[in-house]
């Protein structure tokens, strides 16, 4: 599925969308570049969970636990992941396994240890079409 963002306030409503429909369980990865709006999508994600404190990218953490909507989120940044096995020391089978929604940012760098089936959501510009334009598309993977 592809989605055309024309705005922040866009992008953040299917965040919203998403989380709205998500099921405890749930991965979903995403994909971007630096400053293409994964963040504001997340945050339309925790609003659609219930989550109303404030999301920021765990750049430095890891990951960040949100309890309070209904159900648990687990927003992940491996960005500055250095070797894999870094994440067996966070116990990421608890989040990628748990009765919750987890989101992991840059998540092409842990592809190895991804669950067998996740959504990803991939975020381009296209400065063509306008500096706020964004390209969002959404496909389950399936890895064998």
């Amino acid at each position: 599925m592809i989605i055309e963002s024309f705005s922040p306030k866009e992008t953040l409503e299917l965040g919203k969308k998403i989380g709205e429909s998500a099921q405890p369980g749930q991965v979903y990865t995403l994909i971007g570049d630096l400053g293409v709006g994964k963040t504001v999508f997340t945050q339309g994600i925790a609003l659609g969970l219930g989550i109303e404190e404030p999301i920021c990218s765990p750049t430095f953490t890891i990951v960040q636990v949100y309890e309070e909507g209904r159900m648990p989120f687990y927003h992940f940044d491996v960005y500055r992941i250095g070797d894999v096995e870094e994440m067996d020391e966070i116990g990421y089978e608890d989040y990628f396994y748990g009765e919750g929604l987890t989101m992991i940012e840059w998540a092409n760098l842990i592809e190895e240890i991804l669950p067998p089936t996740y959504q990803q959501i991939t975020i381009e510009k296209d400065l063509e079409k306008g500096f706020d334009y964004r390209k969002i598309t959404i496909e389950e993977v399936t890895r064998v």
